[in-house]
Protein backbone atom coordinates (compact mmCIF):
# COMPACT_ATOMS: atom_id res chain seq x y z
CA UNK A 1 0.00 0.00 0.00
CA UNK A 2 1.43 3.44 -0.88
CA UNK A 3 2.54 5.26 2.26
CA UNK A 4 3.33 8.88 3.03
CA UNK A 5 6.38 9.15 0.71
CA UNK A 6 4.55 7.57 -2.23
CA UNK A 7 1.42 9.68 -1.77
CA UNK A 8 3.50 12.84 -1.35
CA UNK A 9 5.31 12.01 -4.60
CA UNK A 10 2.01 11.55 -6.43
CA UNK A 11 0.72 14.85 -5.07
CA UNK A 12 3.82 16.70 -6.23
CA UNK A 13 3.49 15.16 -9.67
CA UNK A 14 -0.22 15.91 -10.01
CA UNK A 15 -0.17 19.46 -8.69
CA UNK A 16 1.13 21.19 -11.85
CA UNK A 17 -1.10 19.00 -14.03
CA UNK A 18 -4.47 19.63 -12.38
CA UNK A 19 -4.28 22.81 -10.32
CA UNK A 20 -6.39 25.54 -11.91
CA UNK A 21 -8.35 23.14 -14.15
CA UNK A 22 -12.13 22.75 -14.02
CA UNK A 23 -14.07 19.48 -13.98
CA UNK A 24 -16.80 19.06 -16.57
CA UNK A 25 -18.17 15.59 -15.88
CA UNK A 26 -17.55 12.25 -14.20
CA UNK A 27 -17.98 8.61 -15.18
CA UNK A 28 -18.05 6.04 -12.41
CA UNK A 29 -17.43 2.52 -13.74
CA UNK A 30 -17.15 0.89 -10.30
CA UNK A 31 -19.57 2.55 -7.83
CA UNK A 32 -17.86 1.01 -4.83
CA UNK A 33 -14.82 3.16 -5.55
CA UNK A 34 -16.91 6.06 -4.25
CA UNK A 35 -17.18 6.25 -0.51
CA UNK A 36 -19.51 9.23 -0.83
CA UNK A 37 -21.74 10.54 -2.29
CA UNK A 38 -23.73 8.27 -4.65
CA UNK A 39 -22.41 8.19 -8.25
CA UNK A 40 -25.15 10.41 -9.72
CA UNK A 41 -24.79 13.00 -6.96
CA UNK A 42 -21.01 12.80 -7.26
CA UNK A 43 -21.04 13.69 -10.96
CA UNK A 44 -23.52 16.56 -10.61
CA UNK A 45 -21.74 18.03 -7.61
CA UNK A 46 -18.27 17.80 -9.15
CA UNK A 47 -19.16 19.44 -12.48
CA UNK A 48 -18.03 23.06 -12.75
CA UNK A 49 -15.70 22.99 -9.76
CA UNK A 50 -12.12 24.17 -10.21
CA UNK A 51 -9.11 22.56 -8.57
CA UNK A 52 -7.70 25.23 -6.27
CA UNK A 53 -4.95 23.22 -4.56
CA UNK A 54 -3.50 19.70 -4.39
CA UNK A 55 -2.24 18.55 -1.01
CA UNK A 56 -1.68 15.47 1.14
CA UNK A 57 -2.81 14.42 4.58
CA UNK A 58 -1.46 11.08 5.82
CA UNK A 59 -2.10 8.66 2.91
CA UNK A 60 -4.87 10.79 1.38
CA UNK A 61 -4.57 12.91 -1.76
CA UNK A 62 -6.66 16.06 -1.33
CA UNK A 63 -7.92 18.22 -4.18
CA UNK A 64 -9.36 21.45 -2.80
CA UNK A 65 -12.21 22.55 -5.08
CA UNK A 66 -14.46 25.61 -5.17
CA UNK A 67 -17.05 24.16 -2.80
CA UNK A 68 -15.80 20.72 -1.83
CA UNK A 69 -12.77 18.55 -1.27
CA UNK A 70 -12.05 15.53 -3.44
CA UNK A 71 -10.08 12.99 -1.43
CA UNK A 72 -8.47 9.86 -2.84
CA UNK A 73 -7.06 6.95 -0.86
CA UNK A 74 -5.05 4.70 -3.16
CA UNK A 75 -5.14 1.68 -0.84
CA UNK A 76 -3.21 -1.26 -2.33
CA UNK A 77 -3.30 -0.79 -6.09
CA UNK A 78 -4.84 2.61 -6.82
CA UNK A 79 -3.34 5.07 -9.32
CA UNK A 80 -4.38 8.66 -9.95
CA UNK A 81 -3.09 10.28 -13.12
CA UNK A 82 -3.98 12.63 -15.97
CA UNK A 83 -4.90 11.05 -19.31
CA UNK A 84 -4.58 13.41 -22.32
CA UNK A 85 -7.62 13.52 -24.59
CA UNK A 86 -5.43 12.85 -27.63
CA UNK A 87 -4.14 9.52 -26.25
CA UNK A 88 -5.59 6.12 -27.05
CA UNK A 89 -6.68 3.73 -24.32
CA UNK A 90 -3.88 1.24 -24.85
CA UNK A 91 -2.12 1.61 -21.51
CA UNK A 92 -2.16 -1.59 -19.43
CA UNK A 93 -3.80 0.19 -16.49
CA UNK A 94 -6.78 1.33 -18.57
CA UNK A 95 -8.56 -1.98 -18.07
CA UNK A 96 -8.68 -1.14 -14.37
CA UNK A 97 -10.03 2.41 -14.64
CA UNK A 98 -12.81 2.77 -12.07
CA UNK A 99 -13.50 6.52 -12.25
CA UNK A 100 -12.95 9.08 -15.04
CA UNK A 101 -13.11 12.77 -14.17
CA UNK A 102 -13.17 14.87 -17.33
CA UNK A 103 -11.82 18.41 -17.43
CA UNK A 104 -13.36 21.08 -19.62
CA UNK A 105 -10.54 20.71 -22.17
CA UNK A 106 -11.20 16.99 -22.65
CA UNK A 107 -8.30 15.59 -20.62
CA UNK A 108 -9.24 13.24 -17.79
CA UNK A 109 -8.12 12.63 -14.25
CA UNK A 110 -8.37 8.86 -13.98
CA UNK A 111 -8.47 6.54 -11.02
CA UNK A 112 -7.45 2.98 -11.82
CA UNK A 113 -7.45 0.24 -9.21
CA UNK A 114 -6.87 -3.43 -9.98
CA UNK A 115 -7.86 -4.70 -6.53
CA UNK A 116 -10.80 -2.27 -6.12
CA UNK A 117 -9.97 -1.27 -2.54
CA UNK A 118 -9.24 2.43 -3.21
CA UNK A 119 -11.78 5.09 -2.28
CA UNK A 120 -12.83 8.56 -3.45
CA UNK A 121 -14.65 11.01 -1.22
CA UNK A 122 -16.36 14.26 -2.26
CA UNK A 123 -17.12 16.24 0.86
CA UNK A 124 -17.34 19.77 2.20
CA UNK A 125 -16.17 18.59 5.61
CA UNK A 126 -12.55 17.38 5.75
CA UNK A 127 -12.87 16.42 9.41
CA UNK A 128 -15.51 13.83 8.53
CA UNK A 129 -12.79 11.84 6.76
CA UNK A 130 -9.54 12.99 8.36
CA UNK A 131 -10.62 13.96 11.85
CA UNK A 132 -9.14 10.99 13.71
CA UNK A 133 -5.70 11.00 12.08
CA UNK A 134 -2.59 11.49 14.18
CA UNK A 135 0.07 14.15 13.60
CA UNK A 136 2.14 14.38 10.43
CA UNK A 137 5.63 13.00 11.21
CA UNK A 138 7.48 15.35 8.85
CA UNK A 139 5.88 18.62 9.93
CA UNK A 140 8.08 21.12 11.78
CA UNK A 141 5.55 21.51 14.57
CA UNK A 142 5.79 17.80 15.42
CA UNK A 143 8.76 17.77 17.76
CA UNK A 144 10.54 14.96 19.67
CA UNK A 145 8.81 15.99 22.90
CA UNK A 146 5.43 15.44 21.22
CA UNK A 147 6.46 11.98 20.06
CA UNK A 148 7.76 11.04 23.51
CA UNK A 149 4.50 12.16 25.12
CA UNK A 150 2.44 10.09 22.69
CA UNK A 151 4.54 6.96 23.29
CA UNK A 152 4.09 7.16 27.05
CA UNK A 153 0.40 6.39 26.81
CA UNK A 154 0.75 3.10 24.92
CA UNK A 155 1.72 -0.42 25.90
CA UNK A 156 1.38 -1.92 22.43
CA UNK A 157 4.30 -3.25 20.43
CA UNK A 158 6.11 -0.55 18.47
CA UNK A 159 5.33 -2.02 15.05
CA UNK A 160 1.61 -2.21 15.81
CA UNK A 161 1.57 1.33 17.16
CA UNK A 162 3.41 2.83 14.19
CA UNK A 163 0.82 1.30 11.85
CA UNK A 164 -2.01 2.98 13.80
CA UNK A 165 -2.96 6.06 11.79
CA UNK A 166 -4.49 7.70 14.85
CA UNK A 167 -1.10 7.58 16.56
CA UNK A 168 0.97 8.99 13.70
CA UNK A 169 -0.21 9.64 10.16
CA UNK A 170 1.20 8.12 7.00
CA UNK A 171 3.49 5.37 8.33
CA UNK A 172 2.79 1.93 6.87
CA UNK A 173 4.46 -1.45 6.74
CA UNK A 174 7.53 -0.48 4.72
CA UNK A 175 8.59 2.59 6.67
CA UNK A 176 7.69 1.15 10.06
CA UNK A 177 10.21 -1.63 9.38
CA UNK A 178 12.75 0.85 8.03
CA UNK A 179 12.41 3.23 10.97
CA UNK A 180 12.65 0.50 13.60
CA UNK A 181 15.75 -0.91 11.92
CA UNK A 182 17.41 2.51 11.78
CA UNK A 183 16.57 3.10 15.43
CA UNK A 184 17.82 -0.35 16.51
CA UNK A 185 14.49 -1.21 18.13
CA UNK A 186 12.74 -4.58 17.99
CA UNK A 187 9.24 -4.51 16.43
CA UNK A 188 7.74 -6.19 19.53
CA UNK A 189 9.28 -3.77 22.02
CA UNK A 190 6.47 -2.23 24.16
CA UNK A 191 6.12 1.44 23.27
CA UNK A 192 6.02 2.68 26.86
CA UNK A 193 9.35 0.96 27.64
CA UNK A 194 11.44 3.34 25.52
CA UNK A 195 13.56 5.84 27.38
CA UNK A 196 13.85 9.38 26.05
CA UNK A 197 16.99 8.69 24.02
CA UNK A 198 15.43 5.68 22.34
CA UNK A 199 12.25 7.60 21.60
CA UNK A 200 14.20 10.44 20.00
CA UNK A 201 16.15 7.90 17.99
CA UNK A 202 12.90 6.43 16.65
CA UNK A 203 11.46 9.88 15.94
CA UNK A 204 14.53 10.76 13.89
CA UNK A 205 14.53 7.38 12.13
CA UNK A 206 10.93 7.83 10.99
CA UNK A 207 11.71 11.25 9.55
CA UNK A 208 14.94 10.08 7.92
CA UNK A 209 13.40 6.98 6.32
CA UNK A 210 10.46 8.92 4.92
CA UNK A 211 12.46 11.95 3.88
CA UNK A 212 14.90 9.80 1.94
CA UNK A 213 12.05 7.90 0.27
CA UNK A 214 10.44 11.15 -0.87
CA UNK A 215 13.76 12.27 -2.33
CA UNK A 216 13.86 8.98 -4.24
CA UNK A 217 10.24 9.29 -5.46
CA UNK A 218 8.84 6.49 -3.32
CA UNK A 219 9.22 2.70 -3.20
CA UNK A 220 7.84 0.77 -6.18
CA UNK A 221 7.88 -2.62 -4.50
CA UNK A 222 4.50 -3.64 -5.93
CA UNK A 223 1.91 -1.52 -7.73
CA UNK A 224 2.97 2.00 -6.82
CA UNK A 225 3.94 4.34 -9.66
CA UNK A 226 4.50 8.08 -9.81
CA UNK A 227 1.84 10.32 -11.35
CA UNK A 228 3.55 10.01 -14.75
CA UNK A 229 3.58 6.20 -14.56
CA UNK A 230 7.29 5.78 -13.81
CA UNK A 231 8.66 3.73 -10.92
CA UNK A 232 10.12 5.21 -7.78
CA UNK A 233 13.69 4.40 -6.73
CA UNK A 234 13.48 4.14 -2.93
CA UNK A 235 13.07 0.35 -3.00
CA UNK A 236 16.73 0.09 -3.95
CA UNK A 237 17.76 1.73 -0.65
CA UNK A 238 15.60 -0.22 1.79
CA UNK A 239 17.62 -1.58 4.72
CA UNK A 240 15.16 -4.07 6.23
CA UNK A 241 11.84 -4.33 4.41
CA UNK A 242 11.77 -7.17 1.89
CA UNK A 243 15.29 -8.32 2.77
CA UNK A 244 14.41 -11.44 4.79
CA UNK A 245 17.01 -14.14 4.30
CA UNK A 246 19.64 -11.62 3.20
CA UNK A 247 22.56 -10.38 5.34
CA UNK A 248 22.04 -7.26 7.41
CA UNK A 249 23.84 -4.36 5.75
CA UNK A 250 25.17 -3.26 9.15
CA UNK A 251 26.28 -6.46 10.92
CA UNK A 252 25.85 -9.31 8.44
CA UNK A 253 23.26 -11.22 10.49
CA UNK A 254 20.47 -12.73 8.40
CA UNK A 255 17.40 -10.49 8.26
CA UNK A 256 14.41 -12.28 9.79
CA UNK A 257 10.69 -11.99 9.11
CA UNK A 258 7.71 -12.46 11.39
CA UNK A 259 4.10 -11.32 11.48
CA UNK A 260 2.95 -8.46 13.68
CA UNK A 261 -0.73 -7.49 13.56
CA UNK A 262 -1.01 -9.65 10.44
CA UNK A 263 1.70 -7.74 8.60
CA UNK A 264 5.00 -9.15 7.40
CA UNK A 265 7.70 -7.56 9.55
CA UNK A 266 11.41 -7.52 8.72
CA UNK A 267 14.16 -6.99 11.31
CA UNK A 268 17.74 -7.83 12.24
CA UNK A 269 17.89 -10.10 15.32
CA UNK A 270 21.28 -8.63 16.21
CA UNK A 271 20.80 -4.90 15.57
CA UNK A 272 17.27 -4.99 16.98
CA UNK A 273 17.51 -7.15 20.12
CA UNK A 274 14.34 -8.84 21.36
CA UNK A 275 12.66 -7.27 24.40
Amino acid sequence: MPELPEVETVVRGLRPLVQGRTFQSAQVHWPRSLHSPAPQDFAVRLAGQQVRAVQRRAKYIILSLDDDYLLVHLKMTGRLYVWPSASSDEDADERWVRVRLRFTDGDELRFSDARKFGKLYLTADLASVLGKLGPEPLEDDFQPRDFIARLRGHQRALKALLLDQTFIAGVGNIYADEALFRAGLHPLRPAHSLDNDEAVRLYQAIRQAMGQAIDQMGSSVNWYRQADGTRGEAQHSLLAYGRNGQPCLVCGTTIAKMRVVQRGTHFCPNCQPAP
